[in-house]
């Protein structure tokens, strides 16, 4: 059964961060819980109606130890000769975080990995590109507020694909015929207290009728 918390569509959009440290590592996710949340992901737009996605839902404790393994072996190289960044800063807070998801993303108790029915890579000419992820996009948007809805939290990373195919011969996916969107950690979360994220105003991102 889900687990509704009774937000407002404001306290969904402002609280639909991302959750690393916060992940209850000791509670299952129910499938049913997971499916409902697909089911309303699939209601997003997709180009040409033609829903090119797939979803690949990691429980097996094995396949997610293997992938935890990958993503942690990228996480340690990006950030091997990354500066320390200023202590007590957002960007040290985000570091801290970061890193407790790397050392225990093998723990969290479910690993979803959204797919695009199609192989994308250097050589896709961008508008194909700019439609393909328009609609895989929004349906992994809507599944992350439809799980935050129910007391879920996730996060999206995207270091596993610098070793794709490995990921893929794991979990047995067509490499050739997908391409995976992401890997997101999926677990209830500790509290429901989120707070706003601090961002610079809109007025700084955006430009009216020309450029300059």
């Amino acid at each position: 059964m889900s687990e509704h918390l009774g937000l407002s569509a404001d306290e969904v959009l402002t609280t639909t961060r991302s959750v690393r440290k916060r992940l209850d590592l000791s509670r299952p996710v129910d499938r049913g819980v997971l499916v409902e949340c697909i089911d309303i992901a699939h209601q997003s737009p997709t180009g040409s109606n033609s829903q090119r996605w797939r979803w690949m839902i990691v429980d097996d404790a094995d396949r997610r130890r293997a992938i935890a393994e990958i993503y942690r072996t990228h996480f340690e190289a990006a950030y091997a000769d990354a500066p320390d960044p200023e202590p007590g800063s957002q960007a040290d807070r985000i570091r801290e975080s970061a890193q407790h998801l790397s050392d225990h993303l093998h723990e969290v108790p479910v690993h979803v990995i959204p797919l695009l029915a199609d192989r994308m890579d250097e050589g896709t000419p961008s508008f194909r590109q700019a439609s393909r992820w328009g609609g895989i996009l929004p349906a992994v948007w809507s599944f992350m507020l439809a799980l935050r809805e129910r007391g879920i939290g996730s996060a999206w990373t995207t270091l596993h694909l610098r070793d794709e195919r490995a990921v893929a011969d794991i979990l047995g996916i067509p490499f050739d015929d997908y391409t995976q969107a992401g890997l997101f950690p999926v677990a209830h979360t500790v509290g429901t207290d989120f707070k706003l994220a601090k961002r610079p105003p809109a007025e700084e991102f955006i430009r009216w009728n020309e450029w300059s």
